[in-house]
């Protein structure tokens, strides 16, 4: 099996593509369909409609032309911000396309990865505000309605990929340039500034406001739709985002409402299949999830998160390349032995109860050593995640679907809400309910490490949605320093080892070329310099001291 990586360059506002010895142009996507086109047209709204849903999942939207394995929507995204904070780690090789999220060189303006996490929401904006424009804005019509409100959530979701990147926090930058807001009514793309923070962030409470109210009543087909719980979802991340705590806990106890955690023995189960691993939209505990078909994973295996995130796939960067993604053994250490999600990661042996018996096809020796030589199977690196599953050990198809929001989530915003407005006992009761119940049954919140509840819950928040993609909004908000390590006694490659305070400039995305090239309004962000390895060696975040 041959992997390649592409590098990119942007020159004049052409984005060049280039492997091996092939360059290939890639062209922007067509611009929106006319609201009137679509209103006369039913197979054309269908096709946008589901094109609405598959498009944050789909390979090679970004650069059509190319089959770059990190070009992969909203997913790729996900991972790419996990692994510019503290806890995701992928080794340093010439396979590891995510290594400008670990060096934090995805702030220049001409490289793929923040081209692609910048097209990608833009791109999924432009059809939201298409479906939008379709409908007259005072209509009643029960069915236009539901589909407003999907694209209006759908739209704040995009937003959420964007602005706390771009920007620091709401509560120290409300007022400062953020990125441009662009709704169904936006003409001008040339000449469109910055919005601040605030604007972006009262937009996104205004769309998941009108779809809260207009999809009461309304149920779902399956769980990769938008329904009012996913809109109480995410209007309690924005919330959360905002420091509007009661705001945030009441949307998400209505978001919970229903759900049940993943339970201590569904995540130990010894039938792999059958075990609650992440890969599955059915999961009881997802509220809601991007449902990955069979066909669509063919189209590119490479470009899925079963190749970059799970390590069981025989058609993955992960295994074949040994680009196993680990969780930085300084976090590891932290969690309690009696802790259930110890266990999604082997130890520095290579140990772990969840893959105790499994075998690699038909390789000799246990799963996490065995190796066929590199074709599709490398053996596992200390701290390797098994966290996220796949359907079979040693799949071809990499057809796991991926999770956008858990009851879990919900559960421990409302514990933080619940401290954030000095109700301490009871935040410590919900901590504590879900995890003694549902992860470590002689967990207390009170024997923490941590100096004070809110950095244990957001010590449990850092173990509990390692790589979904939360992380590093989870810092931004925060307010805290990147901390990667203390000293030398880490898994953390020199490369990617080095810490950064949280009023860094360097936090802050640049705009991609392309971006500053057409829109001429567009005033980049500059301040913050590139880390060095070992800077800042002396920061502590509270979680990892």
């Amino acid at each position: 099996m041959k992997l390649y990586r592409f590098i990119t360059v942007a020159l004049a506002g052409v984005v060049i593509a280039a492997s091996c010895n092939k360059i290939d142009e890639i062209k922007p996507e067509g611009g929106t369909l006319l609201a009137s086109q679509l209103s006369s047209n039913a197979g054309a709204m269908e096709a946008l409609f589901n094109g609405m849903y598959i498009k944050p999942g789909k390979q090679f939207t970004a650069y059509p032309s190319s089959s770059r394995a990190d070009d992969f929507g909203f997913i790729m995204a996900a991972i790419s911000v996990d692994v510019e904070a503290a806890d995701v780690v992928f080794p340093n090789s010439g396979y590891n396309w995510f290594s400008v999220c670990g060096e934090l060189t995805s702030r220049t303006a001409n490289y793929a990865n923040p081209f692609i996490r910048y097209k990608v929401p833009y791109d999924e904006i432009s059809v939201c505000n298409s479906i939008i424009a379709t409908y007259p804005e005072d209509t009643t019509d029960p069915e236009a309605l539901v589909n407003i409100s999907q694209a209006k959530v759908m739209r704040a979701f995009s937003y959420l990929m964007l602005v706390p990147y771009f920007q620091f926090t709401y509560a120290l930058a409300a007022d400062q340039p953020c990125v441009p807001l662009v709704d169904e009514k936006t003409t001008d793309f040339t000449h469109n500034p910055r919005a601040t923070v605030k604007e972006l962030y009262e937009f996104m409470l205004s769309d998941l406001n009108y779809a809260v109210e207009h999809l009461e009543g309304y149920t779902r087909a399956n769980k990769a739709k938008i329904d009012q719980q996913v809109a109480y979802g995410l209007r309690a991340r924005v919330n959360l985002n905002m420091c509007n705590w009661q705001a945030a806990y009441d949307d998400a106890v209505a978001a919970a409402e229903g759900f049940t955690p993943a339970t201590i023995a569904e995540l130990t189960n010894a039938d792999f299949a059958k075990r609650l691993s992440f890969k599955d939209i059915s999961e009881h505990n997802w509220i809601w999830g991007y449902d990955m078909s069979t066909s669509l994973a063919q189209d590119g295996q490479y470009a899925t998160s079963s190749s970059w995130i799970r390590s069981f796939s025989a058609n993955g960067y992960a295994p074949a390349c040994q680009c196993y993604a680990m969780i930085n053994s300084i976090l590891y250490e932290k969690i309690a032995d009696t802790d259930v999600r110890k266990q999604w990661w082997v130890d520095d042996n290579l140990k772990s109860p969840l893959i105790d018996n499994l075998k690699w096809k038909n390789l000799d020796g246990d799963l996490a050593h065995s190796s066929d030589g590199g074709d599709s199977k490398l053996p596992f690196l200390p701290f390797t995640n098994v966290k996220f599953g796949t359907y079979t050990v040693g799949t071809d198809l990499n057809d796991e679907d991926w999770p956008y929001m858990r009851v879990e989530e919900m559960i421990l915003i409302q514990a933080e809400c619940q401290a954030r407005l000095g109700k301490e006992a009871d935040a410590i009761t919900t901590l504590e309910g879900f995890v003694k119940t549902y992860r470590n049954p002689k967990y207390s919140a009170k024997a923490s490490h941590c100096a004070n509840l809110l950095d244990e819950i957001w010590f449990q928040r850092r173990i509990e949605l390692w790589g979904e993609g939360l992380a590093n909004n989870d810092t931004r908000r925060l307010n805290k320093p990147l901390v990667r390590f203390h000293d030398n006694t880490n898994n953390v490659p020199e490369v990617f080892r080095f810490n950064m305070p949280a009023d860094d400039g360097w936090w802050l995305m640049r705009f991609p070329q392309g971006e500053m090239n057409t829109n001429l309004s567009i005033v980049d962000n500059t301040d913050g310099t590139s880390p060095v390895m070992d800077q800042y060696a002396e920061l502590l975040d509270g979680v990892t001291d």
